[in-house]
């Protein structure tokens, strides 16, 4: 879709929760990247995640001054993921943008996104070089965590990039396609495949505020990212049930030669106990593997919306549109 002038038309889309620190500088850093590429025309897509501050205030001043700033708020908070998959369900560009708001991810570094997308690329990744500011536990973590997942992942997912890329309109439309919950944005653009490349840069301090992914939150993201692109969890539940049956089976016959060729019958319960603490703890290991699988099916099967949108600003119509339903969200006036 192309603007009313036919110029090409960007969208940023801007997740946000309790943002309020850095709203301001975010919104005076992406209108300047607006303004030094005036070939294009832009739309800001920020959207409100059930911030608890005055983000959405603040969102609502911003949008009162620029038309280009339009705000999805929703009714409660979704999680980051969802926040990403609202914004791309109500951008309209030509390419969409995805950036979080911190500003750890330079704006102007779009430009040359916007530059590598004209040259014919269907999606531009921006790769990490550097991530000053954060800790060594979190540095390890996600080195290990994006290796570890690539090992396992069907689908080849670059390393050390995060949801920060353009994408083509025809990537956005295959992604407004695909329906699964648990969401993995950045797994979910490398599965559509077409034409990508990446795009190093060096990230920045966060400019404010605190990390809104703490301990629990990677570790939760971190399963859906595996779970959403590998069988191999299942697969090595089916291998340890082998394994533990292999040692089950050299266990009962370990017993038998005790009790039919030696007088030492009481003394194996040592053995006994490791055989059964083993199989326990093999038994737990798969019943929990397959336990999310089950939970994620679930999940899917109820066919509730991934989100509901509280409030429109600035989007064409009213800013409170009667309920309607979206891709994959539930528009409700309050």
């Amino acid at each position: 879709m192309t603007s009313q002038n036919d110029r090409q038309l960007i969208s940023v889309v801007v997740p946000c929760y309790n943002e309020e620190e850095v709203i301001g500088e975010t919104l005076s850093q992406l209108s300047r990247l607006c303004d030094t590429a005036p070939a294009y025309d832009f739309e800001l897509v920020f959207v409100d995640d059930g911030s608890q501050d005055r983000t959405l205030h603040l969102l609502r001043e911003a949008a009162a001054q620029d038309a280009r700033v339009k705000v999805l708020s929703f009714a409660r908070n979704f999680g980051h993921q969802i926040a990403v998959t609202a914004g791309i369900d109500a951008a309209k560009g030509d390419a969409v943008v995805l950036i979080d708001a911190d500003l750890q991810d330079p704006p102007e570094t779009v430009v040359e996104m916007i530059a590598k997308w004209r040259e014919g690329y269907d999606v531009v990744y921006g790769t990490r070089t550097s991530r000053p500011g954060e800790s060594r536990f979190k540095l390890m973590t996600a080195r290990g965590f994006y290796r570890v997942l690539n090992g396992l992942s069907e689908v080849p997912i670059p390393l050390d990039t995060g949801d920060f890329r353009l994408m083509g309109r025809n990537v956005v439309e295959v992604l407004k396609a695909m329906p699964e919950r648990d969401r993995f944005v950045r797994g979910m653009v490398s599965w559509v495949g077409f034409n990508q490349t990446a795009l190093p840069y060096e990230r920045a301090k966060r400019f404010a505020g605190t990390s809104k992914y703490p301990l629990r939150k990677m570790m939760r993201f971190a399963t859906d990212g595996i779970l959403s692109f590998s069988a191999k969890p299942l697969r090595f539940a089916t291998t340890m049930g082998m394994v533990a049956a292999a040692f089950a089976m050299l266990g009962i016959v370990y017993v038998l030669v005790l009790r039919l060729f030696t007088s030492i019958w009481v003394e194996g319960w040592t053995a006994i106990m490791i055989a059964l603490l083993f199989l326990g703890g093999v038994q737990l290991l798969c019943l929990g593997i397959l336990g999310e699988y089950v939970g994620r099916t679930y999940s899917e099967v109820k066919k509730r919306p991934l989100y509901v949108v509280r409030e429109k600003i600035g989007f064409e119509g009213s800013d409170k549109d009667p309920s309607s339903a979206t891709e994959h969200g539930l528009s409700a006036a309050e």
